[in-house]
């Protein structure tokens, strides 16, 4: 099913909700089953959530492949090779869907990450390999030599570089392409608008975009993007708003100003 709300994570051919379901911020149990009821799918999970291991530890036995579980280390052999045992352990789970390399910069993957990422692949660990960087040259130039199964990148009405940069390379390797930072760090909400739901919304309007993924702390945050998206695209009148408002935020970051 390809909808506004719903898609296909790339090449990986996994079916996704649109809205990625992170607990970095511990919004608690019941909102991240409330989550899971609602459908969201993926789940971005880091081996020291507590919260989201039990929940992931509850849910995934009954029904394994209508999840998929992303999680990911720094760019280290030593941390991958940790990282996938761990995380395989703590999940009590045989493979690990999405596994990235974090925080990976213009120098690229360390030696021997990407070697040891396809070996386990192979082995059948995890099933996809990603990467998260803010550095767009380094993610075109992934996406172009088709190593990545999975691009994380941030995407946001105020950093919309990735719609020159990034997106037109996808249709190379096709990438699952999943984005943070939608809220630009909260720095992006206004009064009255815009709403996180907006900025949810802007981001998913783009259809180069698989997953955006949210991280709320409570489940009335969580309610509430959701009725969001529930209205669908932006019109154009709002997507013309967000596109001056995150020029405006990004301009006063330039000149020093907070914002």
């Amino acid at each position: 099913m390809t909808d506004f709300l719903h898609s296909t994570l790339g090449r990986t051919g996994r079916p996704v909700f649109r809205l990625g379901l992170s607990g970095a911020y511990w919004p608690g149990e019941a909102a991240l089953r409330s989550g899971i009821d609602a459908g969201m799918n993926y789940l971005f999970w880091y081996y020291w959530d507590r919260q989201m291991t039990r929940v992931l530890r509850s849910v995934l036995p009954a029904n394994r492949e209508k999840f998929t579980v992303a999680t990911g280390v720094c760019n280290y052999a030593w941390a991958v090779r940790r990282g996938v045992d761990v995380s395989l352990r703590k999940l009590n789970t045989e493979y690990l869907d999405v596994f990235h390399v974090f925080w990976v910069g213009a120098g690229g993957l360390r030696p021997g990450v990407l070697d040891l990422l396809e070996r386990y692949k192979q082995e059948g660990k995890i099933r996809a390999i990603a990467v998260s960087t803010h550095h767009r040259p380094l993610a075109a130039q992934l996406v172009k030599q088709g190593v990545l199964d999975v691009l994380m990148m941030r995407y946001n009405a105020a950093h919309r570089g990735a719609e020159v940069e990034i997106f037109p390379h996808l249709a190379a390797s096709q990438p699952g392409v999943v984005s943070y930072t939608a809220t630009r760090w909260r720095t992006l909400l206004g009064r009255p608008r815009p709403t996180a739901g907006d900025c949810y919304r802007f981001v998913l309007s783009n259809p180069n975009v698989d997953v955006c993924l949210m991280a709320p702390t409570n489940r009335a945050q969580l309610d509430q993007n959701l009725a969001a998206l529930a209205q669908g695209p932006l019109a154009a009148e709002e997507m013309e708003f967000m596109r001056r408002f995150g020029a405006e935020v990004r301009q006063r970051r330039f000149l020093g100003r907070k914002t």
